[in-house]
Parts: structure tokens; sequence; C-alpha cells
């Protein structure tokens, strides 16, 4: 039985966000090392996982990664140091908020379990 969690999606004055998605790709580029590998992981067109990453170097005016063109090595994509800290940055702050919610959370996940039983119940 899963439990209902958290999602943070900060929002900047500037108009642009950090949410699950974006730190999620910034993480499996690390993995891979690389955008198209990380943007097929995620379903996403190379394209748009390459805007979302310049969308946050535009944001924070550092890039997030540091990309090398093909060759014989391959070329590739690392994370930045500062794309590094973002995610541990993002990452510590959805286990404090998740940990300083976890009684609403629960609360919320009883009521739809009940609303979900109810429901069951009537057919």
């Amino acid at each position: 039985m899963s439990m209902s969690r958290l999602s943070i999606r900060v929002q900047f004055d500037n108009g642009s966000a950090l949410g699950p998605g974006k730190v999620q790709l910034m993480e499996q580029v690390a993995e891979t090392g690389s955008i198209r590998k990380a943007a097929t992981r995620m379903r996403m067109s190379y394209r748009k996982a390459w805007l979302l990453l310049n969308d946050l170097k535009t944001a924070f005016g550092l890039p997030v990664v540091t990309t090398v063109t093909g060759g014989r090595t391959g070329g590739g994509a690392v994370l930045t140091p500062f794309g590094k800290s973002l995610v541990n940055e993002y990452r510590d702050l959805e286990a404090r908020a998740t940990k300083a919610a976890a009684p609403q959370i629960a609360a919320l996940d009883r009521a739809a379990r009940q609303k979900a039983a109810g429901k069951a119940g009537k057919k």
C-alpha cells in the first residue's frame, strides 16, 4: 500500500520554477552522462529536455550542465557543481517539508482512502 507524498514546486519572482521534473531530469543527466539518454528515460524529447535545462540556466544565470560534443569519446553531459548543489538543495527542502507535513499528509491520505472505500462500497 503506497502513501501519499508531497510534491514541491518553487516559483521564482522571475517567472521560472524548480520542481520534481527538472530535478529528476538533472539527476538522470548525472546518472546517464547524456541529455538524450536522460530525456529518453523520462519519455520526453531531447529538445524539451534541453529547453528545461536552458530554463534553469536562464533563471539562475549559471549552467546546470556542461556538454561535450561527440567524437571518439562520444560526447556527453555532466552536472556542473552548481547543478549538483541545486539538486541537493531541492532534495533537502523536499525531505524537510515532507517530514514537517507528515501528520497533515497522513490525514489527507486517510481522507482520500475513506472516500475511495466509500465509492467501492456503492458498486
